[in-house]
């Protein structure tokens, strides 16, 4: 009809992810088919490092990283609604800070482990099969950093958990993935009653909230730093590796993921919980099903201390994947392993010699592939489904003549993933809150 214009058409949905990683903050955002739209990079400083295992950086930095990625997300985005976000940070990196989100204290990082005096208290209060037996965990960092404040008034919160806080404007709340190596009981859903023998306030604690979940919306100052709407919700994230996993595509019961980069790492979607400190397999709740994991001290950097970049490129090409070495290594850069083999003394094992350089590099690639057998073989004799197909990720993923052994090896399909930044996993995350929002309607 004459003198009538269309309706304009609504504008379409984005969603976005961040990720806190150890190098830098990337941002991705997706649609509401899964699409990519749009990825921006920042590099942070490397942490500050001095010897005790000291490895820290101060939380301001992450914030500005923070707000760089979304500011250029969002210019890149003008047209798109961005319906909601979430964040994903290192696992067990710990900050103390005030209620209001004030710094206490500088973020411990992942890899940590001055606190490893704290290690007898948690042996006399915590189970065994809990996750927080280690120097770096975040309960250790937790009980070192209280030792240093003189005011009991605190939160603590983890990289992730203190970004959503600064985010949202409501810091103490944190989900289940980050909150699992602090003690939270992810099958009860609670913070255990152990806790109580800990001399720590209760009220340090964060409120727990499964990955996902929706708890509030951008404030008015980040939605003026950024550009983005202060209609954007914010939901609760999960640590950087479960993100990678989630944006590798594991959905189903059986489905196994491998990451391939400087060490080995096993996860595969499970139905129930396994808990084997012991071989360092634990299990992060995704709703009503479990991503149980373990990690070799094996892997890529094995291969990087005896060939450089272009040597790999070439010997992988040269590389007969249907006539196995038979060398039997057990490749590992110093003495000490703990999955799928219980051994802090293993030794190294990359004897005999080959005979040629393309020899002794199909062997370690051999060996990688049989630890990786190994481990999944352990994870269901611990409870856990066997394998129907895994998904590969990291730097190694994409080496087809190594692909092929292992799936030889593995006698299941084994794929390379087509996404695995875990940015792109956290989007996920903020487009299935918004969908469950919407079937709870």
């Amino acid at each position: 009809m004459t003198g009538q214009h269309p309706a304009p058409s609504a504008s379409p949905d984005g969603y976005i992810g961040l990720d806190l990683g150890t190098s830098g903050v990337r941002g991705i955002a997706i649609d509401d088919r899964r699409h990519q739209l749009a990825e921006a990079i920042t590099d942070l400083p490397a942490p500050h490092r001095t010897g005790g295992g000291v490895s820290e950086q101060a939380p301001l930095i992450w914030w500005d990283s923070v707000i760089r990625v979304l500011s250029e997300l969002a210019a890149q985005l003008p047209e798109h609604r961005i319906r909601a976000l979430a964040v994903d940070g290192t696992s067990s990196t710990l900050l103390l800070c005030t209620r209001d989100g004030h710094p206490l204290t500088p973020g411990l990082m992942y890899n940590d482990s001055r606190s490893r005096g704290m290690l007898g208290s948690i042996a006399e209060v915590a189970p065994a099969s809990s996750p927080v037996h280690s120097a770096t965990s975040s309960l250790a960092k937790l009980l070192f950093l209280h030792q240093q404040q003189i005011s009991r008034d605190y939160l603590a919160l983890h990289q992730a958990d203190w970004i959503l806080g600064k985010l949202s404007g409501r810091f103490g709340l944190s989900d289940e993935n980050n909150c699992l190596k602090l003690g939270y009981d992810p099958l009860e859903r609670r913070w255990p009653d152990w806790f109580s023998q800990l001399d720590l306030p209760p009220s340090c604690l964060p409120e727990v909230h499964p990955p996902g979940t929706l708890i509030g919306r951008l404030t008015d100052q980040v939605s003026s730093l950024t550009g983005l709407s202060g209609c954007v919700r914010v939901a609760t994230g999960t640590t950087d590796s479960n993100a990678a996993t989630l944006a590798a595509g594991a959905s189903e019961i059986g489905d196994a993921v491998t990451s391939l980069g400087s060490t080995l790492v096993l996860k595969i979607l499970s139905d129930r919980p396994v808990n084997a400190p012991e071989y360092g397999v634990y299990s992060h709740r995704l709703g009503d099903r479990w991503l149980v994991g373990g990690a070799s001290n094996s892997g890529g950097a094995v291969l990087a201390a005896h060939f450089d970049a272009e040597e790999v490129h070439r010997l992988s090409s040269a590389m007969h994947p249907d006539r196995l070495t038979g060398l039997d290594y057990y490749p590992l850069l110093q003495p000490g392993e703990r999955f799928p083999v219980n051994d802090p003394d293993h030794p190294p094992r990359l004897q005999p010699e080959a005979g040629s350089r393309l020899g002794f590099f199909q062997g370690i690639l051999e060996g990688i592939a049989q630890i990786e057998k190994q481990g999944y073989e352990l994870l269901h004799q611990l409870g856990a489904p066997r394998p129907h197909r895994v998904i590969s990720i990291g730097g190694g993923a994409a080496n087809q003549p190594w692909r092929k052994i292992r799936q030889a090896l593995l006698g299941i399909p084994v794929t390379c993933a087509s996404q695995s930044q875990a940015a792109y996993g956290a989007a996920l995350l903020a487009l299935q809150a918004c969908e469950s929002m919407f079937d709870a309607r």
